[in-house]
């Protein structure tokens, strides 16, 4: 006799009918595509093109979150694209790059740079994802990937303006990998930006000192650039350390 009992459907029509917002996910796509871009470009030997490809993933990463939460389009799909984009963008393609300027005539211990600094990045990500919820909006718990990634790619770009040679600085770009790469992984907290509303009026000093921004960086985008992610990747010691000098109780 034919089987008579109901079969479970194989698609779920709630499922069908549901979608992905397509202007988010457009940004992230683009950021995807740049960081991948930014690995062809180091295995063809074209770093400056690379490092610059990275700086315009961490832009448009930028955008897609602050796009979704102004058209309200936020979703558990468009969160976890983006996550995936990032590991490529911020953690598999810088590595990718200054290993192929710089470390990979070291050896064994220029690939151990190299993965240290993607490691990390994924441990990043996956502690970003599961704290999300629990966090401090204003701070961010380690440095964030596309920081760190802009201080690899930053320096790429910079020394490679200078006229350096990857070969001539296999250590300080070791120690640039590395140090990136676990100060993503501290407990040290970097401010997010987050806080910073739009849509709200700022004070005049706030507009004059954005217009200063812009100028600097568009006298010498791989200097001023690489200086001021410099600045921020040390800001989140700096805060530790002013907040444990600030507990130490005064001697008597």
């Amino acid at each position: 006799m034919p089987d008579l009992k109901p079969r479970k459907a194989l698609f779920n029509p709630e499922l069908q009918r549901r979608g992905i917002y397509l202007l988010p996910n457009l940004f992230t796509t683009a950021a995807l595509f740049f960081g991948f871009f930014a690995i062809v470009q180091a295995m063809q030997g074209n770093f400056e093109r690379a490092a610059v490809a990275i700086f315009i993933a961490m832009v448009l990463d930028g955008l897609d979150g602050r796009v979704a939460r102004m058209t309200r389009t936020q979703s558990a799909f468009g969160a976890e694209y983006d996550s995936l984009s990032d590991m490529v963008s911020f953690g598999v393609a810088p590595a990718l790059v200054i290993y192929e300027w710089a470390l990979s005539g070291m050896g064994r211990l220029g690939w151990i740079a190299a993965f240290i600094y993607c490691a990390c990045a994924a441990l990043r990500l996956a502690r970003f994802n599961t704290t999300l919820e629990v966090m401090d909006k204003r701070f961010f718990q380690g440095l964030p990937s596309p920081a760190a990634a802009a201080l690899v790619a930053g320096f790429v770009w910079v020394m490679m303006d200078f006229g350096f040679a990857g070969n001539e600085l296999r250590w300080p770009a070791a120690f640039v990998t590395v140090f990136a790469g676990v100060t993503m992984v501290t407990s040290f907290r970097f401010y997010s930006f987050k806080d910073i509303n739009l849509k709200k009026s700022v004070p005049f000093i706030v507009v004059a000192a954005l217009v200063l921004v812009f100028v600097l960086v568009s006298s010498y985008p791989p200097g001023v650039l690489f200086g001021l992610f410099c600045i921020y990747s040390l800001s989140g010691y700096v805060l530790s350390l002013v907040q444990a000098l600030r507990k130490k109780p005064a001697g008597r």
